[in-house]
């Protein structure tokens, strides 16, 4: 079996991967420790986001054609790649969290929805909240003055009950004497 054919299935795996991608992150990883690394894959899995390494060449072939092939310059090194289909800023975010307390890790470019963006871009990426968070934000803000009306509304009928309570009262006392 010749060796290209032993790297078609994994070149297929990454095409795959990419194909209907939100994002698609390089990252360096070089000098992670174990724990570091294992909470980094646990938090890119809870996210629902796929991390993983590859061999550069590897890679190279499967992003050509694509809105990835862009990325073929970083791939120099040692490289894994991190792949939402879902949450776009996902795995930009993640990564950046992780990287605070592990600074060798270091996000060298990624596409999020067909845009490449450099290092830098990438960490822009990374400040926006997530889909989710993002939308409780905007229920909250949408909430919020349909909850102020309400309390509004309310004590001006508590406020209003009791007067009109007051005033009903010496109407009861005045028709009696009026018999």
């Amino acid at each position: 079996m010749a060796k290209v054919e032993l790297k078609q299935p994994i070149v297929d795996e990454i095409s795959e991967q990419i194909k209907d991608a939100q994002s698609v992150v390089i990252v360096d990883y070089r000098g992670l420790t174990v724990a570091q690394d294992t909470e980094l894959r646990k938090q890119l899995r809870e996210a629902g986001c796929t991390y993983k390494v590859y061999k550069n060449t590897m890679m190279k072939r499967a992003f050509e054609g694509t809105d990835c092939e862009q990325l073929s310059g970083f791939l120099e090194g040692t490289n894994a790649i991190a792949i939402s289909k879902e949450d776009a800023t996902a795995p930009a975010r993640i990564i950046a969290k992780v990287a605070k307390d592990a600074p060798a890790l270091e996000v060298k470019a990624g596409i999020v929805e067909g845009t490449y963006y450099d290092a830098e871009g990438m960490k822009t990426i990374a400040s926006i909240p997530s889909r989710d968070e993002l939308l409780s934000r905007l229920l909250g803000s949408l909430q919020s003055p349909i909850t102020n009306f309400a309390r509004v509304l309310k004590q001006i009928a508590d406020k209003g009950g009791g007067e009109a309570a007051e005033a009903a009262a010496p109407a009861e006392d005045a028709a009696p004497a009026a018999e």
